[in-house]
C-alpha cells in the first residue's frame, strides 16, 4: 500500500471503505426522504454491495463514528430494521 492510500485511509472518520460506502449510501438516502429512513440489510445490500450480515455489523460502527447519521436499531421482524437520520 502506498503512503497516499495509508494516510487517506488514516484521516477517514469511518473504520473503513466499507463503512464509508455504506455512510455515503444512507446519508443520500436519507436526505432524498427528507426526515427519517427506514431500512433493513436485506433490501439494501445489492445496492451497497455488501452482505446483510456486514450491513449489520457496520450499522453498529457507524452508531459510534459517524456524527452526521442518527443511526438506531428500530425492530426486528425477520431482520433488523434500523431508523436512520440525518443530524
Amino acid at each position: 500500500m502506498s503512503t497516499n492510500a495509508s494516510t487517506v485511509e488514516s484521516t477517514s472518520p469511518y473504520p473503513s471503505r466499507k463503512a464509508a460506502r455504506l455512510a455515503r449510501f444512507l446519508r443520500n438516502e436519507a436526505e432524498r426522504a427528507d426526515g427519517d429512513l427506514y431500512v433493513k440489510g436485506k433490501f439494501i445490500a445489492d445496492d451497497v454491495d455488501l452482505s446483510p450480515k456486514e450491513i449489520g455489523a457496520l450499522m453498529v460502527q457507524l452508531q459510534r463514528s459517524d456524527s452526521a447519521l442518527e443511526i438506531e436499531k428500530w425492530s426486528y421482524t425477520s431482520a433488523t430494521t434500523w431508523r436512520v437520520s440525518t443530524i
